[in-house]
């Protein structure tokens, strides 16, 4: 018998890799964390192969029964992953043959090539799963602080100016919106994710008669009525990497949803605005200046979500130039995903941990939102409704603004004189158009921030997502 220089794929070789080679080629060092998903591999595709007649129920059962033992050792820390094997797969099956000799037979009629994808997907839809469920708890505590602070207003804002008031709750559902849409797109993953690769080989399959519908049962990739969910390309399947950039673009649309909410909170949680105080367990002090308390966790995840958008970077750089199928470099693709999940999932919880214990300071908020120049544009619009052309209400109201700014008064106490002077249909009663609760009760159409749309958004929310 031919001497293996490397016990995986060696018998081509007369001398084994160099030790620098060995360091630089391995994998097993990040891709250890598959060891779950691809022991239910090894089972699911050792049952099939004893269910076709490659293996007896006897190697079967030992087979088996070793992988138990290789799982629990797993589990316990007991396994030393060895550089030498590679990765994770080689690792797994050169541990479980020292067991059960019956193991050398296990990589009958598969390659790494759709082992490692089927263990992907297995990872992806685990990934999935974590990461609805997070957002789910995400959303149930920004919609518990909405709740609280219905009737609390602030102003809205574009270009970082005052633009319009709001409540609090409709400004936390706006969030609550964004990461909704997360949740889908997560979802959609997953359900991309479940279509089983196993059985398509190295690129070409195999000649031997497996049952590809076997095993893809047995590992649950099947569909609502139970059945399986094959991958149709063998090449496509062994060589696809789709799934990893959605994963990584799913992600990273998060990391911007949630840099931005954090955004906010720090502009809030500012001195010069004062609308928030945010929870000590999510901040932090200055070693210098004994009075800071800084919303450490909010510039953390600012700063968090620009390595999750790298992640994604680096993904489609590597992929963007190989041929099909597959090729070395996409042992490269599970160090972005991992990252990426991991960050993702501390994120998500310390930013469901900040917004649960943020309070609103709600006399600040009062002062802030009594600007009467939030509702120059309902003045616009009580013209319009006195029979003005809105372009021309919309002149004649910036020309109020800039009288009350030459008068250093607010737009609401320009002198009636003033006003009628600017044109006729200000002589009429316009300064009702400056109390808050009519303007938010005037705004009650679908999608707006009146008391009542708002009851009725959270509550629907709140039953599609709260605990």
């Amino acid at each position: 018998m031919a001497k293996k220089s490397q016990a995986t794929w060696g018998g081509r070789f007369s001398k084994g890799p160099a030790e620098l080679m060995l360091n630089f080629s391995e994998s097993v060092s990040f891709d250890n964390r598959l060891a779950p998903f691809d022991i239910a591999v090894n089972r699911a595709h050792t049952a099939m192969l004893q269910h076709v007649g490659l293996l007896t129920r006897r190697e079967l059962k030992a087979i088996h029964k070793g992988l138990d033992v290789v799982e629990k050792q797993i589990e316990d820390g007991k396994l030393k992953w060895d550089p030498a094997f590679e990765d994770v797969h080689m690792n797994i099956e050169q541990a479980l043959t020292k067991i059960v000799p019956e193991a050398a037979k296990m990589h009958t009629a598969r390659s790494r090539n759709d082992q490692v994808a089927t263990d992907s997907r297995l990872f992806f839809k685990h990934a999935c799963e974590v990461t609805v469920g997070l957002l789910k708890e995400l959303l149930g505590s920004i919609l518990s602080v909405a709740e609280l602070n219905q009737a609390v207003l602030i102003p809205g804002y574009t270009h970082l100016q005052r633009a319009q008031p709001v409540s609090v709750a409709h400004h936390l559902l706006a969030y609550v919106e964004m990461f909704s849409r997360d949740i889908k797109r997560f979802e959609k993953l997953l359900d991309d994710a479940n279509w089983c690769p196993l059985g398509s080989g190295a690129i070409a399959g195999t000649t031997l008669p497996i049952d590809r519908e076997f095993a893809a049962i047995q590992l649950g990739f099947v569909d609502k009525r139970g059945k399986a969910r094959l991958t149709t390309n063998s090449m496509d399947a062994v060589a696809d990497r789709d799934l990893f950039l959605d994963f990584g673009h799913a992600c990273g649309v998060c990391a911007v949803h949630f840099s931005r909410v954090a955004e906010d909170a720090i502009l809030w949680n500012s001195s010069e605005f004062g609308y928030v105080e945010l929870p000590d367990a999510f901040c932090t002090g200055s070693s210098l200046m004994p009075q800071k308390k800084n919303p450490d966790s909010l510039e953390l995840l600012r700063g968090k979500s620009g390595r999750i958008i790298g992640s994604l970077q680096s993904l489609y750089t590597m992929i963007k130039g190989l041929p099909l199928t597959y090729n070395r470099d996409l042992q490269e693709d599970k160090v972005q995903v991992f990252d990426s999940f991991d960050q993702l999932s501390v994120c998500l919880q310390v930013l469901s941990g900040t917004i649960s214990g943020m309070s609103f300071r709600a006399e600040n908020c009062s002062n802030a939102v009594s600007d009467a120049g939030l509702l120059a544009t309902d003045l616009a619009d009580w013209l319009v409704n006195e029979g003005v052309a809105f372009r021309d209400a919309h002149h004649i109201v910036g020309a109020m603004v800039a009288k009350a700014e030459t008068l250093n008064v607010p737009l609401n106490e320009v002198p009636q004189a003033d006003a009628k002077e600017i044109h006729r249909k200000l002589a009429g009663d316009w300064r009702v158009v400056f109390d808050l609760q009519r303007a938010m009760k005037a705004r009650e159409g679908v999608g707006m921030p009146g008391p009542k749309q708002i009851k009725k958004q959270l509550g629907r929310w709140k039953k599609a997502y709260s605990a």
